[in-house]
């Protein structure tokens, strides 16, 4: 593992520091577009005062914290990289692109505590399909800010999970937790917050009482209500192809992008930059308190 010297800086220094996945530069946005996505989610960190550490496997190693010409790296053709195929990747010296789950376990080695990212993995609707994700924020101390879990899910059963595990969802200013796309509908959050102390005060007090990680769901800027037909289809025409395991989410996106006339895609590149953005203020108030 290797650590880019301005993010162990930051750490050694008790800053705010806040990690981002791979994934979503390679394979959630149509080509060539992952990479801006990643930049701005980069710049609003930044902006909110925190360091931004995106993570990824280059060159046989576990990187926390790369520069724009490595990000390009990460297009179609790199490795979906979840907590089991981490070593995997290194060894093999491939392009990994880390998912929540894998942001998560690599967070962890790194000790970086706030995540930003689009949605959370979890109970697919073939309830036989769960998303490591899940349990990667049951025995990891971090922050994850989403916009709730990801539109294809089993929401509710997600929840239900997350609840077992004992992982907090919060929401950021909203009673319900969000479904991606869509600011409503979701299954009630175990906590409303309405500012990013109140947020980070729990987090703390949440990992002082032994506790792992917590979802910070954060509402769409852009509340996209009548995607729920589009996915159902987009599902279905999944499953007619043979497409399963972790080619359904970018199967999936791509179908909704097409379907909706780019509004998901807009939505998509919004949330993911505004869920960075908030995962820097948590950050902040959090190494501010003290």
């Amino acid at each position: 593992m290797t650590v880019a010297d301005e993010v162990r800086e930051a750490l050694d220094a008790g800053r705010a520091v806040v990690a981002l996945e791979t994934t979503l530069i390679a394979h959630g946005f149509p080509p060539g577009e992952g990479v801006a996505v990643g930049i701005e989610s980069e710049r609003r960190v930044r902006a909110a005062g925190a360091v931004p550490a995106t993570i990824g496997v280059l060159d046989r190693e576990l990187r926390i914290g790369l520069e724009e010409q490595e990000l390009e790296r990460f297009d179609g053709d790199a490795r979906k990289v979840g907590p089991r195929d981490l070593a995997a990747a290194i060894a093999q010296d491939a392009v990994g692109a880390t998912t929540v789950g894998g942001t998560l376990a690599a967070a962890r080695a790194a000790g970086i505590r706030f995540i930003g990212t689009g949605g959370i993995g979890g109970v697919h609707r073939d309830p036989r399909d769960v998303s490591p994700d899940v349990y990667e924020l049951a025995r990891t101390s971090a922050l994850v800010v989403a916009s709730g879990a990801k539109s294809l899910l089993d929401v509710p059963a997600t929840a239900e999970l997350l609840e077992t595990l004992g992982v907090p969802t919060l929401g950021y200013r909203v009673d319900t937790l969000p479904l991606f796309y869509s600011a409503n509908g979701g299954p009630p959050v175990s906590a409303r917050v309405e500012t990013a102390d109140e947020a980070a005060r729990i987090a703390r007090a949440h990992w002082k009482l032994g506790g792992a990680g917590l979802v910070l769901g954060r509402a769409p800027a852009q509340s996209l209500d009548d995607v729920e037909p589009l996915i159902a289809q987009a599902l279905e025409l999944a499953a007619a192809q043979g497409i399963a395991g972790q080619l359904v989410t970018p199967f999936v996106l791509g179908h909704l992008h097409a379907a909706s006339g780019g509004r998901t895609l807009e939505a998509n590149r919004s949330l993911v930059a505004d869920n960075a953005a908030l995962a820097a203020e948590v950050a902040v108030a959090f190494v501010n308190a003290g």
